[in-house]
């Protein structure tokens, strides 16, 4: 029995898939089992008429491809390659048992690429697992890209045979990381956007919502714009991607994948994603689904980067209620008859909103045209555990005509990689706004006047407990912006004056 190696999605990863041929006695057949798809039973003919048109003569046996783990689904042309390497090469006595093979085949044994590749092996290099790989040599430009995996070009089917009859002496086409020096290195090799296409330095005034963006960037804190149309609220959200933490090599693999699933072209670059859907899009469209096939969202396309809802209340309740889940466990289940996924999504939320439906209450220059009722309508779309999960709450200033321009990209970025060494010097394992209940105890230490000011405000504000948390999280982030070991009570009552009330 022969064996290669495969991949087929599960959710958001790839997952191997061995494939394993035998030949027996028996009625002349061809059969391939294993929980196959309609496009790998199809393959089946692919597969005989590429083996044919290149001089292999079909033995008189029983042919049974099995694709294994037996309960795991399988789709893709990809597996037409190896199911016709593991026919091919049965009576060899060689071990191919490390190699991982892709590529669909056309009748006449040409090996075309599939959409599917590109974020299957993306996946399987992220997790470790793929180490060599022979795959469709139209792809090397693309998988060129992908680090730390020797890739093997093929043609056709002839050259693919070739290559596991000589794998000892075969070269790689590919074999040598693309990623460029890291920028620094701490616990891993980290790396940091450069490039500020969009700049704070065209943000004139908001200086206090500048303040909320800087702190929101260092520890990946939720925070709510409200402010009247024109003010700046768009601008510091686009703004906001460009000052996030550095990435390591994984973490850009990640989002590689992603837009590769969204079917962007990956750059490769230590930049996070940034996602924006309309407010009438659908529940499905954000959150990911599908009755057959669940695929994923906009929320789970932002994972590791940015989820921004511009025109916050104007989003279906179902989408804002259901949209608290992501937002408290940094996951999201998409159950399904004949499926049920789990996407990570670990983001950072942004939402902006206008004070009232007109958005003139708080311009000082403009008469608001709405009523009491109106207006408590309008901000009653956002129900209380909804706006719990929110960390940060910033009313922004009217547009003024001596506004200045203050602190630029550049220098709030500088900040926040300040902040990161901090944080991992630290011990820290995550962002300090993902801190859990045993680690806010370890890394966010108070004065003694601070704990008192807490206490207070919990008492005076009747503080949740995930709302006494979440002050916590963000005075710890302020005091690392101070290169402070303690929280005092200024970042206590900075915290506070964040707090939507």
């Amino acid at each position: 029995m022969k064996k290669v190696s495969c991949a087929t999605y599960e959710g958001l990863d790839a997952k191997t898939v061995h494939v394993e041929s035998t030949l027996t006695k028996g009625l002349p057949s061809f059969s391939v089992i294993g929980m196959t798809s309609l496009s790998i039973n199809e393959s089946k003919e692919r597969v005989k008429s590429a083996l044919l048109s290149n001089e292999f003569k079909f033995p008189p046996k029983r042919i049974t491809l099995s694709l294994s783990p037996s309960d795991l689904k399988k789709d893709g042309s990809h597996f037409d390659l190896s199911i016709a390497l593991m026919i091919a090469l049965n009576t060899s006595e060689d071990d191919f048992s490390d190699w991982f093979v892709f590529g669909e085949l056309g009748l006449d044994g040409t090996v075309k690429e599939n959409h599917q590749l590109y974020p299957l092996l993306l996946s399987l290099a992220n997790q470790g697992i793929l180490k060599k790989a022979i795959v469709p040599f139209v792809s090397l430009d693309k998988l060129s890209k992908i680090p730390n995996v020797e890739f093997y070009g093929v043609k056709s089917l002839k050259e693919a045979i070739e290559i596991l009859k000589t794998q000892e002496s075969a070269k790689p086409n590919v074999s040598e990381s693309s990623f460029t020096a890291p920028s620094y290195i701490l616990d891993q090799k980290y790396y940091v956007n450069t490039k500020y296409d969009d700049d704070f330095i065209d943000v004139k005034g908001q200086t206090i919502a500048k303040r909320a963006a800087l702190i929101s960037a260092c520890g990946f804190h939720n925070i709510l714009l409200e402010g009247s149309p024109g003010c700046g609220k768009s601008m510091i959200a686009q703004r906001i991607r460009y000052i996030l933490p550095p990435l390591n090599k994984s973490e850009i693999l990640d989002i590689a994948k992603l837009d590769s699933l969204e079917g962007k072209e990956p750059e490769f670059k230590p930049l996070r994603n940034f996602c924006s859907p309309h407010h009438t899009s659908s529940s499905a469209s954000i959150f990911g689904g599908g009755s057959h096939k669940a695929k994923i969202g906009e929320v789970g396309l932002a994972n590791g980067g940015i989820l921004f809802f511009d025109e916050l209340p104007h989003f279906s309740k179902s989408v804002l209620e259901a949209l608290r889940e992501p937002l408290q466990d940094a996951r999201i289940k998409i159950s399904r008859v004949n499926s049920k996924v789990e996407y990570p999504a670990d983001f950072l939320f942004i939402g902006a909103m206008n004070p009232c439906p007109c958005g003139n209450l708080l311009d000082e220059s403009k008469e608001c045209r709405c009523n009491e009722l109106e207006i408590s309508k309008y901000k009653n779309r956002l129900s209380d555990p909804f706006l719990d999960r929110i960390d940060l709450s910033v009313t922004m200033q009217s547009v003024s005509i001596d506004d200045k321009s203050t602190s630029s990209s550049k220098d709030m970025h500088q900040k926040v990689i300040d902040v990161h060494h901090i944080i991992k010097k630290r011990g820290q394992k995550n962002f300090t706004a993902k801190l859990n209940d045993k680690d806010i105890e370890k890394f966010c230490i108070m004065s003694d006047e601070a704990k008192a000011t807490l206490d207070k405000a919990t008492m005076n504000f009747s503080l949740s407990f995930r709302s006494i948390k979440k002050i916590q999280k963000v005075s710890r982030t302020i005091a690392d912006i101070d290169n402070l070991e303690i929280i005092d009570k200024s970042h206590i009552l900075e915290a506070l004056s964040y707090r939507r009330r």
